[in-house]
């Protein structure tokens, strides 16, 4: 289950750029999870949000934009959306071309894990 360390590193990540910008609270955190981080979103949600309890991101809206897998196929020369083949019994996803079903692609998204926005309020906009 990496989507403790890796809720861990975002609440962190948020909570620290909020003080640097003295906020007094955070209002919306707007995430990117690519596909192949194998990351499930509700368990993200689940780990941030107990997390973040008792500080200043407490009550804000956490919004997860899933990345899908783009590859471009060294074989057939596709680029596009890919898909992964979630029927093989491993413990990673295989990005495959949709065309020619090879697994000889390079990946150009889906593999991100990004904290894209954070809005807060400070103390001197409620003043």
């Amino acid at each position: 289950m990496h989507e403790l360390s890796m809720a861990n590193s975002m609440v962190e990540a948020i909570l620290d750029t909020a003080k640097k910008n003295n906020a007094i609270k955070i209002t919306e955190a707007i995430l990117e999870v690519g596909e192949l981080t194998m990351l499930n979103p509700e368990q993200l949600r689940f780990m941030m949000d107990i997390l973040r309890e008792d500080t200043i991101f407490e009550d804000a809206e956490i919004i997860i934009n899933m990345i899908p897998i783009e590859v471009e196929c060294e074989d057939c020369g596709f680029h596009g959306i890919s898909k992964t083949d979630e029927g093989m019994d491993h413990l990673m996803a295989v990005a495959t071309c949709p065309e020619c079903d090879n697994t000889h692609v390079h990946i150009l998204k889906g593999q991100e894990c990004n904290i894209k926005t954070i809005k807060i309020e400070r103390e001197d906009e409620n003043a």
